[in-house]
């Protein structure tokens, strides 16, 4: 009987392929796991030789999964999340303290955060996990998790209650904003058939009707049919490709600070909208560990900075 093992794919394959699907960027994930992009193409195309099939619709500008690239991500995705967080609790040493987010939040909201984070506190380790997955964080040894729902579903989706310290801590709200480089928003802000004529950069979510550009202009009494749409599938590369000048994006304004703190992107003047009932918060696994009370209370810290500076933009 042939043994199953000898089966599996190589580990660095697999790696790399889900890095891949989780961000459908092969670019992205080279980032994300400190290789070269030539590095992790040849991962994928050798996991795609040794299984007999294609995992990955390479286009120009995006790339796309098959059936049976959908398939191997749907079962390795979470076995490489679970088989990561056993390695890291059998190591020696302190447990680090695990901040889940979505890629968005993550890469636009913590990442550029962490600098501070590091050089205030040297001893206590992080580490990051991206997922828009459903969990029960003490079952999965997530300490915190920022969450983007309805006030309704956030701790019902997170259950059993009793694995959760206290009730989801809201953050911030959502708010929505036309956004584009300088460059672009010269042109499209300039009146709203100017806007219209500009590719419009769209988040590719039906769960989230209200990041789409359809209802955004109904609301806006914009009449004019967009000249062109781009599309994608995580929130991030959006906004990276509005500051590549590719296009007009609806910004997330907790989000995308930063970038207009820093004039990478320019806010549509009078555009500024609120999300009913969206917002963000933070929920916490009841672990009584003192170093997550103090990773807790610097985010705390960090939502502040960015309530205030949201009450500061005009609208």
């Amino acid at each position: 009987m042939t043994n199953p093992l000898l089966n599996l794919p190589p580990l660095d394959a697999l790696r790399g392929f889900v890095a891949t699907a989780r961000r459908l960027s092969i670019t992205a994930a080279a980032r994300d796991l400190c290789l070269t992009q030539s590095a992790v193409s040849r991962q994928i195309q050798a996991l795609e030789a040794r299984l007999g099939t294609a995992l990955l619709v390479r286009g120009k500008r995006q790339i796309a999964l098959t059936d049976a690239g959908r398939q191997l991500f749907a079962l390795a995705s979470p076995w490489l999340d679970q088989l990561a967080d056993l390695a890291v609790s059998l190591r020696p040493g302190t447990r680090p303290v695990t901040i889940s987010a979505s890629i968005g939040v993550a890469s636009l909201w913590v990442l550029p955060r962490l600098g501070d984070f590091q050089a205030a506190h040297p001893d206590i380790d992080l580490r990051v996990e991206t997922s828009n997955r459903v969990m029960d964080l003490a079952r999965e040894g997530v300490d915190l998790a920022i969450r983007y729902s309805p006030a309704a579903h956030v701790r019902a989706a997170h259950s059993p209650a009793a694995h959760l310290l206290a009730n989801p801590l809201h953050l911030f709200a959502e708010e929505l904003v036309p956004v584009a480089s300088p460059a672009v928003a010269a042109g499209a802000f300039r009146d709203d058939a100017a806007l219209a004529r500009q590719v419009l950069l769209e988040l590719d979510d039906p769960a989230h009707a209200f990041l789409h550009w359809a209802p955004w202009l109904q609301a806006c009494g914009v009449a004019a049919r967009p000249a062109r749409m781009l599309r994608f599938n995580q929130y991030d590369q959006l906004i990276q490709a509005a500051i590549e000048g590719n296009g007009v994006a609806l910004g997330r304004l907790a989000l995308i600070l930063p970038a207009l703190r820093e004039g990478r992107l320019v806010a549509q003047p009078g555009r500024r909208r609120a999300v009913a009932d969206y917002g963000y918060w933070l929920l916490q696994a009841d672990v009584p560990r003192p170093e997550v009370a103090t990773v807790r209370d610097w985010l705390l810290g960090h939502v502040a900075a960015t309530v205030t500076e949201l009450a500061r933009l005009p609208g």
